[in-house]
C-alpha cells in the first residue's frame, strides 16, 4: 500500500513536501531549510557537478547558490515548482516517502530555453522532538521537455 500509518503523520509529511516547493517558489532559504534534519543527506546523482551534500548547513548553503542560477537573478522569471506525494509509509518515528515534482523554468545554461520537467524524490524521514524532518533525499529526473 502506498499510504500507510497514522493520517496525522502522513499529513505532516505531505506538508514537508509542500514546504519544500513553497521554499523553491518563494526562494526563501529559511522556509526551504526548515524541512531538513541537522544530519541530513541530499543526493543529486544526475548532477555529477553537485553530487551529494551532507548536513543541513551544507545542503542549504548549496541550495542558496543554485537558486542564484535558477532563481530571478539569472532568469527573467522564477522557477515554477510543485511537489505531490506518490507514497508515504509511516512506521513509528520513521517513514519513507516518494514525491513527484512538476517544474517549469528557463535554462540559464541554454539562452533561457524553457524547460518543463518532472522529477522524483525518494525520501527517508524521522520524527524528532515531535517534528517530521527529512534525513535523506535523492532526486532523479523523470522527464524533461525543452523548447
Amino acid at each position: 500500500m502506498a499510504f500507510t500509518g497514522p493520517l496525522e503523520d502522513r499529513i505532516a509529511i505531505r506538508e514537508l513536501m509542500n514546504t519544500h516547493a513553497h521554499g523553491v517558489m518563494s526562494q526563501d532559504p529559511e522556509i526551504w531549510g526548515s524541512i531538513w534534519a541537522e544530519d541530513a543527506r541530499w543526493e543529486l546523482p544526475e548532477y555529477p557537478d553537485l553530487g551529494v551534500f551532507e548536513g543541513k548547513e551544507t545542503i542549504v548553503s548549496n541550495w542558496i547558490e543554485s537558486m542564484k542560477v535558477y532563481g530571478t537573478s539569472k532568469m527573467e522569471k522564477p522557477m515554477v515548482y510543485f511537489m505531490e506525494p506518490g507514497a508515504i509509509e509511516v512506521d513509528g518515528d520513521t517513514a519513507t516517502s516518494t514525491g513527484y515534482t512538476h517544474e517549469v523554468y528557463e535554462d540559464p545554461h541554454n539562452d533561457g530555453q524553457l524547460v518543463r520537467g518532472a522529477g522524483r524524490y525518494d525520501d527517508k524521514l524521522e520524527k524528532r522532538d515531535g517534528q517530521w524532518l527529512f534525513v535523506y533525499r535523492a532526486y532523479r529526473i523523470i522527464h524533461e521537455e525543452r523548447g
